[in-house]
């Protein structure tokens, strides 16, 4: 199996997880210490972000991609 490791200081090679970490921001200021933040709080993020439709996924959601299930979210 190949592997693609990025160049260190090179966030162009990394556009989703850049996206992801704007996105998290939308929750959690930049220098917030995310361990203040109970595992619930952390859950929550992670459902919403899951269940976000996303460009790059023809407009699904993760969560849609991931269970091939429909939601409606209209």
């Amino acid at each position: 199996m190949q592997f693609y490791f990025a160049d260190p200081h090179s966030p162009w090679q990394r556009g989703t997880n850049e996206n992801t970490n704007g996105l998290i921001r939308e929750y959690l200021p930049k220098l917030f210490d995310i361990a203040l933040c109970s595992d619930n709080d952390v859950d929550k993020f992670v459902d919403k972000l899951n269940r976000r439709p996303r460009k790059c996924l023809d407009w699904k959601t993760p969560y849609e991609v991931f269970h091939n299930q429909v939601l409606h979210l209209t």
